[in-house]
């Protein structure tokens, strides 16, 4: 094989590893954009938990307050 040949070769092959590098960062692009999106559902449903949660413990705060006072009137 000529050298002309060898270099045609590994130039293809440097060419279609870089295609491949392309394709793989496009590919964790896409990957790094759904997982943003996806933690940022996530983090907006904690934050409705969270409030349910606290909604939630003032009104059985609000309850136990109520029956202390009933017992105590009896």
């Amino acid at each position: 094989m000529t050298e002309g040949k060898a270099d045609n070769i590994d130039l293809a092959a440097l060419e279609a590893r870089v295609d491949q590098l392309i394709r793989t960062v496009e590919q964790l692009k896409t990957e790094n954009s759904a997982l943003r999106s996806q933690q940022d559902n996530l983090i907006n449903e904690r934050a409705v938990l969270i409030d349910k949660t606290e909604q939630a413990r003032t009104r059985i705060e609000s309850m136990i307050s109520r029956l202390r006072a009933m017992e105590t009137r009896s």
